[in-house]
């Protein structure tokens, strides 16, 4: 199941239709939020299907936390000259760095080194406290795509990472959720990630120092997670502070991400206004 926001300039453009995504269309449901259905509100169908490329998506929904992982990718780590970390590496992005999987994606006057980072997104399906690591996938609801937008310089400046990660429109993501039970195993997906059609990420999620059901324990244990919350997994190798001179971001540039399974999101970097 594929669940997304959408709309298509009618009534509901703000808020968006919640809709059902199946092959390359897009049927609306009865629904007033994915929240609703994460909670266990039912998928009803409530009108005729829409071609996805006739309708605009919107972010699947503003988490009430969005935890970010750091150098959790081996390859990563390595880019960056840095030790691989002992335990998770955690930060956290306001939610209203949320924006929809097309973007566009503001380039502040503030930084000079705006990066890309594509990754994994987990979508939390129920209460989660202090959850041991065998059980740990029994509490995902699904997955997305995501780009865990950095500003490098800020992130350099500060001891934490928050105002380098949660600048306006620095998590695209989406393109839409797709379930857990379509993902029978989340460290065997791919991620990849173009900037202006060059391929610069090209990584497996095998990689990951701590794997998904790891980082639900280890963040459960410490930070009790509920439905809708969202933890973003980390970055494989080749982000632009990785390349020697860096490749940092530009107005002008088309970032595109795709995970396997899960789709593909893909926005313009803009000046900020």
């Amino acid at each position: 199941m594929r669940l997304c926001r959408f709309h298509n300039g009618g009534e509901n453009a703000g808020a968006g239709t919640i809709g059902l995504v199946e092959g390359d269309a897009v049927a609306p449901l009865d629904a007033t939020s994915i929240l609703d259905i994460i909670n266990g509100g039912k998928v009803r169908i409530v009108g005729e299907p829409t071609p996805v490329s006739a309708v605009t998506l919107l972010a699947p929904l503003r988490p009430g936390k969005l935890i970010g992982v750091g150098l959790n990718y081996r390859a990563h780590a390595a880019e960056t000259g840095q030790e691989v970390p002992q335990r998770p590496l955690l930060f956290h992005k306001f939610s209203s760095a949320v924006t929809a999987p097309g973007g566009p994606v503001c380039l502040p006057s503030y930084t000079q080194q705006l990066d890309y980072e594509g990754e994994l997104a987990v979508v939390i399906g129920r209460d989660a406290r202090s959850v041991p690591a065998s059980d740990a996938l029994d509490y995902v609801f699904g997955y997305a795509v995501m780009d865990d937008i950095s500003a490098r310089d800020m992130q350099k400046a500060e001891p934490q990472w928050l105002l380098a990660k949660s600048g306006d429109t620095f998590a695209p993501w989406g393109p839409w959720i797709t379930s857990a039970e379509d993902v029978p195993d989340p460290q065997g997906l791919c991620v990849r990630s173009w900037v202006n059609g060059e391929l610069r990420q090209d990584g497996v999620t095998s990689d990951m120092v701590f794997p998904v059901a790891e980082l639900i324990a280890y963040i459960s244990e410490r930070v009790a997670l509920e439905p809708g919350d969202v933890i973003t997994t980390g970055t494989p190798a080749g982000v632009g502070v990785g390349f020697d001179p860096p490749r940092f971001l530009r107005a002008g540039d088309h970032v595109r991400v795709e995970i396997d399974r899960l789709g593909v999101i893909e926005h313009d970097i803009v000046a900020a206004s």
